[in-house]
């Protein structure tokens, strides 16, 4: 009897693990990889061509990330299925995805069971969270939103700027620059600069 396999699309820029997911894909009886490539603006040409039943998605990538390939997948495709694979672990980052319309957040640490065990639900209709994932997901939805501006703010700290070459780079008095210090700060429970980039790292509000 034929069985009808689960299609899969592999998307992430590294090579080794392209090939980790193909080979554990390959290993079973439901399962096959259509195809894989290595960005964002690759996987929503290819998905178009191929409507695969499950896309595995990295987050971080060239050309265009997890998210953005995401949101503009499911924009076109409201029914498509997308697993983020990745090694980000942050509560932003699972936040964001999830956001995006992802069904699901597998860390590459996972052991082969979860990640098929995943597939499988999620090829079935399921939005499936690992308990951890679902634990970093709600401590996100405790933590109150940052602006545009304040996310801004924060990048530049990240990159070592003063007060004064925020104020010139966003084009912002430095009054305002450090009443969105101040709001930054309490957001993030933080004392100081060092301790908001530290915690905006963390939580993966922001990578280096």
């Amino acid at each position: 009897m034929k069985i009808n396999r689960i299609r899969i699309l592999i998307v992430d820029d590294h090579p080794s693990m392209r090939a980790g997911l193909r080979a554990l894909v390959k290993s079973t009886r439901d399962m096959d990889v259509t195809d894989e490539c290595c960005n964002g603006q690759e996987a929503i040409d290819k998905f178009r061509v191929q409507l695969p039943d499950i896309t595995l998605m990295d987050l971080r990538m060239p050309v265009l990330g997890g998210v953005e390939a995401t949101l503009a997948i499911r924009a076109e495709f409201p029914d498509a299925r997308i697993i983020v694979n990745t090694t980000y672990d942050g509560d932003e980052d699972i936040y964001r995805a999830i956001q995006s319309g992802a069904r699901s957040y597998l860390t590459k640490e996972m052991s082969k069971e979860e990640i098929l065990g995943t597939i499988r639900d999620v090829h079935a209709g399921n939005v499936i969270l690992p308990s951890q994932v679902e634990e970093r997901l709600r401590k996100r939805m405790d933590r109150p939103e940052l602006t545009q501006r304040e996310l801004a703010v924060l990048d530049l700290l990240v990159k070592g700027r003063s007060n004064k070459e925020i104020s010139d780079e966003l084009k912002l008095s430095e009054d305002a620059v450090k009443s969105r210090l101040k709001n930054l700060f309490q957001k993030l429970g933080a004392q100081d600069r060092t301790g908001a980039v530290v915690t905006a790292l963390r939580h993966g509000i922001i990578h280096l």
